[in-house]
């Protein structure tokens, strides 16, 4: 489950609670497209057996990857000069 964290102003992380009680939280700076999106673009999200999924974002989580330590593993194109 995906929880707010914080109170009154924009959380800064995600946090999430697996089924056997862990709690992670990760800083949205692992995921600039999180980082950079509204409250509502946030709220607007999915959940799997495998993780979070915001549509309209084009961003997914893993559990995997959080258990990991992964962050964003877009590859980012270098601009053209």
């Amino acid at each position: 489950m995906v929880r707010e964290q914080g109170t009154g102003e924009r959380s800064e992380v995600v946090g999430v609670t697996l089924e056997d009680g862990r709690m992670l939280s990760v800083p949205l700076t692992w995921f600039p497209r999180l980082l950079n999106a509204t409250a509502e673009q946030l709220a607007d999200y999915e959940l799997s057996a495998h993780g979070i999924h915001w549509d309209a974002l084009d961003e997914d989580i893993s559990v995997e990857g959080l258990l990991a330590g992964r962050g964003d593993r877009t590859r980012r194109r270098n601009p053209v000069v």
